[in-house]
């Protein structure tokens, strides 16, 4: 089994989800995820809203968007780019899971809250203002990390 490291790990599961764990010779859980990582892609027309975010589009993309099957996307992608970091840790690090966690957690609800949120009367959209919800969603892990190993340490 291939090796890799962190950042190669999270590199490549940023790309595709499930391209880590084909790199190391997972092949059943690699093709998993990409296998779901299409399904949900294309069932929530996720890189056409993608497509019409970046060429300034958000409320067309809002409106293609199929938000029930795009909630299932942040879990699937944060599980899979966890499981990339984690197969390539040469020792276990505690808790290492929280900051992705947390991650799905608030592009979850970034996504659900998206069709009502405006910066400075500028409508962000379901793609860009989730990908801005990484942001607190790595912070509160971290930090949660770092207070209960410190607890326990205690």
């Amino acid at each position: 089994m291939k090796t890799l490291g962190k950042l190669e790990a999270i590199l490549w599961s940023i790309a595709l989800p499930g391209f880590t764990q084909l790199l190391i010779g997972s092949w059943i859980k690699g093709v998993l995820f990409v296998l779901l990582e299409f399904i949900i892609n294309v069932q929530s027309h996720f890189n056409k809203a993608i497509m019409l975010s970046f060429l300034g589009e958000t409320r067309m993309a809002a409106e293609i968007i199929d938000y029930q099957w795009l909630m299932f996307y942040p879990c699937l992608y944060m599980f899979a780019m966890w499981d990339a970091y984690k197969a390539s840790l040469v020792k276990d690090e505690k808790l290492s899971f929280l900051p992705f966690v947390f991650s799905a957690y608030t592009v979850t609800v970034g996504l659900m809250v998206s069709p009502n949120v405006e910066i400075m009367n500028v409508f962000i959209g379901p793609i860009f203002f989730p990908m801005m919800c990484v942001v607190p969603g790595v912070i509160i892990g971290f930090i949660l990390k770092k207070i209960i190993l410190h607890v326990q340490r205690s």
